[in-house]
């Protein structure tokens, strides 16, 4: 029987996995070089997308090229990290000055928001005001209409649009 090790820490076991996963990373190798295009892994792989800790501090503006837009004196960046093949999934980091909008036809997408800096007012049409600050989440239905109201903020945004591919 296989003697299994009692790890004191779970550092111990996390140095344990990186000194095997050479051997592992060269059998998948070994197997690809064997099995040839069969075994090698698809051009279509899919794969996690990560943000890092200094993306999300705000290096991702600079590591990725964003959508800068310019209007009514405000200038938005955007940084589109994921979008799904059918176009109705989106994720990223978006970053506005002062901005005062009245939406008055349905937002159109169901949106999460996590607001790394600044905040946002949201005044929904029936008078609620949901005041929305740095460290906090909130997610708007596809259905919201109301004012938003900011001085500025940096957001990570996600975003489902339900009637099909999502649009500017």
């Amino acid at each position: 029987m296989l003697a299994v090790p009692d790890w004191a820490t779970f550092q111990e076991y996390a140095m344990f996995r990186r000194s095997t996963r050479f051997t592992h990373v060269c059998f998948a190798f070994a197997c690809c070089a064997l099995l040839g295009p069969i075994g090698a892994a698809s051009a279509d792989a899919v794969h996690p997308v990560r943000i890092t800790r200094d993306q999300v501090a705000g290096k991702i503006f600079e590591d990725y090229e964003p959508v800068v837009k310019t209007e009514d004196g405000n200038t938005t960046h955007d940084v589109e990290f994921f979008l799904s093949k059918d176009k109705q999934f989106d994720a990223g980091m978006y970053r506005s000055g002062k901005v005062r909008a009245e939406i008055k036809t349905p937002y159109g997408v169901n949106e999460y928001m996590h607001f790394l800096e600044g905040g946002v007012t949201l005044t929904s049409s029936d008078g609620k005001v949901t005041e929305v600050r740095a460290g906090d989440s909130v997610v708007i239905p596809a259905d919201w209409t109301g004012v938003w109201d900011t001085e500025g903020y940096t957001k990570i945004y996600v975003i489902y649009s339900p009637e099909g591919p999502i649009t500017e």
